[in-house]
């Protein structure tokens, strides 16, 4: 896909914020969701995503929506670095296929790394869904505490 074309209201995260699909959510408000990646690249790979805004990239997104996404990104990069202790964090955020981006609404990408461990290909190995859950009650238990 280019960076230029019309919203599919029917790509996965919309399919997420309209409850259609389940995710392992970390965090939510009225604009912003984050959910662990079914496909992470290392542990505590976090998707983080805006509700209302129907924007493929980062070109489409309304400014006040992009603030509101970063600063739950950046509120999720300190409980992530927090609980998990990593030796550095990436965060991400890709717009059209050359680029990388495979889900057509924009998100961004919070990748913990760790020191010797390098990053998987990203959505080639699925987490294990009881590996994903313990995860999540750890992160959720940080966030609210």
């Amino acid at each position: 896909m280019s960076l230029h074309g019309d919203y599919d209201p029917q790509n996965i995260f919309a399919q997420i914020i309209r409850g259609e699909a389940p995710c392992y959510k970390l965090y939510e408000d009225d604009d912003v969701l984050a959910f662990l990646d079914l496909f992470p690249q290392s542990l505590g790979h976090t998707l983080v995503i805006p509700k209302r805004a129907a924007a493929r990239n980062i070109l489409e997104i309304d400014p006040d929506s992009l603030a509101r996404l970063m600063r739950v990104t950046q509120r999720l990069v300190r409980v992530l670095v927090d609980e998990l202790q990593p030796d550095g964090v990436q965060v991400a955020q890709f717009n059209g296929a050359p680029a990388g981006q495979t889900v057509f609404h924009i998100h961004m990408h919070i990748v913990p790394r760790f020191a010797g461990l390098g990053l998987g290909n990203h959505a080639s190995q699925k987490a294990e869904p009881a590996e994903l859950e313990a995860l999540q009650a750890r992160l959720v238990k940080r966030i609210d505490g």
